[in-house]
């Protein structure tokens, strides 16, 4: 299998630093193989990317966004946690919050944005159990928030 690190390259994307949290909290905890990642916004250096679907945004921006939000997922598993990816033996479960008016139903096909990128850079390993959830807003008005729980090799 390719790297993932190369694997996500493939996607237009370089494996960013986690920034600091920004409230009380820490980005991840371990417990044995088991590493638990705290919900991560859709952001890049060039900010946040805000939105709330089924008004400002479409289910194609809503999807970007949540490939971003992924991506900050991956950085914390192999910066927070000093896991290199390719020791990730299995992403078991993806929380994905949409940002969203009480009518949008597509939740499910903009958590395909997180699901789709995941599975791409780790293959086998990056299928998982997930929930895609809609929400009246989320932190620093992101469109979308991914939070989730892997294994990894010791």
């Amino acid at each position: 299998m390719t790297n993932p690190v190369d694997k996500l390259r493939e996607y237009g994307y370089e494996l960013p630093k986690p920034k600091a949290p920004v409230a009380t909290y820490i980005p991840v905890t371990r417990t044995g193989n088991i590493v638990y990642v705290s919900g991560q916004i859709s952001s890049s250096e060039q900010g946040v990317v805000s939105g709330k679907l089924g008004d400002t945004m479409n289910v194609v921006q809503g999807g970007n966004a949540a490939e971003l939000a992924a991506v900050n997922f991956l950085s914390q598993i192999a910066y927070s946690a000093g896991v290199d990816l390719a020791k990730v033996r299995r992403v078991l479960k993806l929380t994905v919050f949409v940002n969203s008016t009480p009518d949008f139903s597509e939740h499910h096909l903009v958590a395909n944005g997180a699901s789709n990128l995941i599975v791409g850079v780790l293959g086998d390993k990056g299928k998982h159990a997930r929930s895609a959830i809609g929400m009246a807003a989320l932190p620093l008005g992101a469109a979308v928030e991914v939070e989730g729980i892997v294994e990894v090799e010791d």
